[in-house]
Parts: C-alpha cells; structure tokens; sequence
C-alpha cells in the first residue's frame, strides 16, 4: 500500500528536496533535470505558503493526505461561495477577536423568523440571513421527523445589540470573564446573521435530545458548531454547545475531512488562502 504522509509534511518534502538536489549536485555535471530545484505547480505553492503561515495548532489539526485532493475540495467551497448574495459577506468570512466587521454592517437579505411548525422561536425580533433561514427550516423539519423540536434563542444582533449584549455581562461577570463568552461589538459572528444560539444558553443544553440531534445532524444541513470544547485558546472563547453558525454542506464536509471539524481552522486558512499573492 502507499504510503500516505501528511499534507504539510508532503509539502515540505517536495520544497526540500529540489533544494537538496541543487545543493548535492556535482559542480562539473550540468543536468539541468536533477540540479535544478524543482519546480512546483502554482497551487500546490501557494497551498504550502499558506500552510506554514498557519499556526502549529491549525497544522497539526490537519490530517495525512493528498495536496491534490485538498486542492480539489477547496476548490468546491470556493466556487459554492460564488452562489452567496454578492452584496451580503461571505458565509466563510472570518470573524474573530482581531478579524471585526463595522458598526454599520448590517446583511442586506434578513429574514424575520415567525412561529411555525418547523422549530420554536423564543423571540419576535428574530432574524436571519434568507440562505441561513432556509437552512434553519430545512434542519428543523428533519429534526421533527426524529421527534426533536429546535429551540431558537437568538440569532442576528446589531452591532448596537452586541455592544448592549457585551455590557451586560461585564457588570455581571466582570470584564476577564465577560471576554471568554461574550463578543465585542463587531466581532460577533451573530452580526453576520448566520448564526443562532439554541435552547436555554447554557451548558446544560449538551445534556438535551436537541443539542445531541444538533451534534449528530446538524452538518447535514450546513450548520458547524463554533466554539468546541477545549479550543478556547483557538477560538477565543469558551466551549458555547448551543452556538451554531451556518456555513453551508460542503464547507462543513471540508471542515471535517481536512480540519479536524474545527471550523475556526477552516476560517483562518481561507481568509489566509484569499489574501496570499
């Protein structure tokens, strides 16, 4: 059988091995085919310049494969994004602590949820963009053939709710601990309209049928879980079981094949692929 080495380990073996023939070669044998470095395709040099940008986390996250193979899976997710409403941000765009949107951004295709027979909303005032919605009522249905009701809690905020939202837990909890489980303002993933909070907001949701269907299923409709217990460090914030955030099937199955299903990974490798030159 072949032997499969790792994606970054491939990439490196590929890049240090023209150099090592440039540097063995003997100086009074000119053949051009085995002194010079060899020459990698566009992508695949691209793919490892991006890859030893990431952090040691991220690489270590990804798993033994095929350059070509990712390559090929990217570039589906890319070409899905296209579908996107062109004036709206991308559903993979990367929001975090040091990636903001501005206090005026606002997705232009919101859909106000009402009370239907697909899912529970515990708000009026909930909102979300038309594709997420879409896929909100796809799942929820699915879910009620399985005998489990959605609980929608929250989803669009503000950047104005946000900042409310990020107040409030500071003079409960204090800023330090605020921080670990409440957005900025215009860092939040909720001001993108693609994400909702489930259930009662805490973390005895992991404990519900609901949250164990959404665990179980919820990659079937496009929805990743954003925040996974243990990767604080990674994601900013604490594990949050009821936070999903809409993405779409195929970059849910690129997350899971190629990131250890760790969506903040697949976010920073491709805002990193996007603006590599």
């Amino acid at each position: 059988m072949k032997k499969i080495i790792s994606l970054l380990c491939l990439l490196f073996a590929i890049a240090l091995t023209g150099c090592a023939k440039s540097k063995t070669a003997p100086a009074q044998a000119v053949q051009p085919a085995t002194t010079e470095p060899v020459k990698l395709d566009p992508e695949i040099e691209k793919l490892n310049r991006v890859l030893v940008s990431m952090s040691d986390r991220c690489k270590a996250a990804i798993p033994n494969g095929d350059p070509n193979e990712f390559l090929a899976d990217l570039k589906k997710v890319l070409e899905i994004e296209k579908a996107f409403p062109s004036d709206d941000l991308s559903l993979y765009y990367l929001i975090d602590k040091k990636h903001t949107v501005g206090a005026d951004y606002e997705p232009t295709h919101l859909r106000k949820l009402v009370q239907n027979n697909d899912y529970i909303i515990n708000k009026t005032t909930l909102s979300l963009r038309e594709d997420a919605a879409d896929a909100l009522a796809e799942m929820g249905r699915a879910a009620k053939k399985d005998g489990i009701t959605l609980d929608v809690s929250s989803t669009y905020r503000s950047y104005e709710t946000q900042e409310r939202t990020f107040n409030y837990w500071v003079s409960v909890d204090g800023l330090e601990e605020a921080e670990r489980e409440s957005a900025r303002p215009g860092t939040s993933q909720h001001q993108l309209g693609a994400a909702v909070d489930f259930g009662n907001i805490e973390d005895s949701y992991a404990l519900t049928d609901g949250c164990k269907w959404l665990n179980a299923h919820a990659q079937e409709y496009g929805w990743s879980l954003s925040f996974p217990q243990g990767y604080e460090d990674v994601t900013g914030y604490r594990w949050e079981c009821w936070h999903f955030r809409y993405i779409g099937v195929e970059a849910c199955k690129f997350q899971k094949k190629w990131f250890s299903d760790i969506q903040q990974f697949m976010f920073e490798f491709i805002d990193a692929w996007k603006n590599m030159e």
